[in-house]
């Protein structure tokens, strides 16, 4: 199952699976949120990112030159 198939009541099972009870009237809004979510993940996964360094590579010091042009 993908989440873009969640149905409330899976949830529901998923998020008491997890440790968190979820009162039945918070399992569609809990299903719509996990397929949002899955939609735009998926959208990121198709990116390429090709030589991007990772976050963590990233030095704000390094970059002041390019925004004071």
């Amino acid at each position: 199952m993908s989440a873009a198939e969640l149905t409330p009541p899976e949830a529901a099972r998923w998020a008491a699976r997890a440790g968190l009870p979820l009162p039945a009237d918070r399992h569609c809004a809990v299903a719509a949120a996990a397929r949002h979510i899955h939609s735009v993940v998926a959208v990121l996964r198709e990116l390429d990112f090709g030589d991007t360094p990772p976050a963590p590579a990233y030095r704000a010091e390094e970059e002041k030159h390019v925004a004071a042009v």
